[in-house]
């Protein structure tokens, strides 16, 4: 098991490499920003100032192609990071940490890692001398309430990455960086590769769903179809069960996610589940439930993990979520 998922994520390197490298090719020869990170110079045509609609409602106007981009939100980093845009500065993950599908950049690139999530320091904004925010307006990297304070330092977009697949994020981050074709590059390349993957594999009879299985005692989300994983797997050529929205426990209903209590997992049909966050030695956890011993894709050994990295999808890790389904359904 460890040998091929070491296969597979070296596999999901490679084909991101090539499509990173096709959007280099796109625009001027990269120079370097003063922290070390790539600064690929917008296109010669794009017009500048330009004014960004926020996900907020708001608008703010970017005078001139950044060129020292700060990424308050570690949900929106891999992104910008893949449109190989001039990141100098990130918040962080828990304890410090980068997400682990870009991690590698993120340090080649000497990227600031400026606080973890769930903290702000106004005075680190000040001192890494940005010309470009991004905020998110959700998670537990949102910073909504400190959008004003920022844009006394530099031009601040709003960004809502939960609401949208990262194709959507990235079309908006090349807008607002002057790499729209850095962003169109970087998804021609992952569509052919999902069509190349879809044509490859055998996709079980039946539909799949998707679940965060976290056991008794708490909510499991479950993926509708309107969410990122489920229209990723969609595109592979899987049907995925919708979970029923009255299983929902939160206040607000969402479009990607289903809040479901523990034992309404029994009450899932599908042949075959993806438990998200998780590898195929982790997603034996649910299979081996015993609760679960009678959900249909329990019964047909059909439980495989999605990716350990399949939580917040980014370019990086929706390249791993393909890969890893050609590595468990190519003949």
């Amino acid at each position: 098991m460890t040998t091929l998922r070491l296969r597979v994520l070296g596999t999901a390197s490679l084909a991101l490499a090539a499509a990173l490298a096709l959007s280099a090719c796109t625009g001027a020869p990269s120079s370097t920003t003063s922290s070390g990170a790539p600064a690929t110079p917008a296109s010669e045509d794009a017009v500048w100032p330009r004014t960004f609609e926020n996900a907020d409602g708001s608008t703010t106007e970017i005078p001139a192609a950044p060129q020292r981009v700060l990424s308050t939100a570690v949900s929106v980093t891999g992104t910008l990071l893949a449109l190989d845009a001039p990141v100098i500065a990130s918040g962080t993950s828990t304890g410090g940490a980068w997400f682990d599908q870009w991690a590698s950049i993120a340090d080649e690139r000497d990227v600031d890692p400026i606080w973890e999530v769930g903290s702000f320091d106004l005075e680190a904004v000040i001192a890494a001398d940005p010309d470009l925010i991004v905020v998110a307006t959700s998670g537990r990297d949102a910073l909504l309430d400190q959008v004003e304070a920022l844009q006394d330092v530099a031009p601040t977009i709003v960004v809502d990455y939960g609401g949208q697949t990262w194709q959507d994020l990235a079309d908006e981050l090349g807008e607002a960086t002057g790499r729209e074709a850095e962003a169109d590059a970087v998804e021609e390349s992952f569509d052919a590769l999902v069509d190349d993957v879809a044509e490859e594999i055998t996709v079980p009879a039946g539909t799949a769903n998707i679940i965060s299985f976290n056991g008794a005692g708490q909510d499991n989300p479950i993926a509708r179809k309107g969410g990122a994983q489920a229209k990723l797997l969609a595109d592979l050529g899987f049907t995925i069960e919708d979970p029923d929205p009255s299983w929902h426990t939160q206040a607000q209903q969402r479009e990607d996610f289903v809040w479901a209590p523990y034992e309404n997992l029994t009450r899932l049909t599908s042949e075959t589940t993806f438990i998200l966050s998780a590898d195929d030695a982790t997603a034996q956890r649910f299979a081996e439930d015993p609760v679960m011993a009678n959900v249909p894709s329990v019964r047909a050994g059909q439980v495989y993990g999605l990716g350990v990295n399949s939580f917040r999808m980014d370019p990086y890790s929706a390249t791993e979520i393909v890969e890893g389904v050609r590595a468990t359904f190519a003949p």
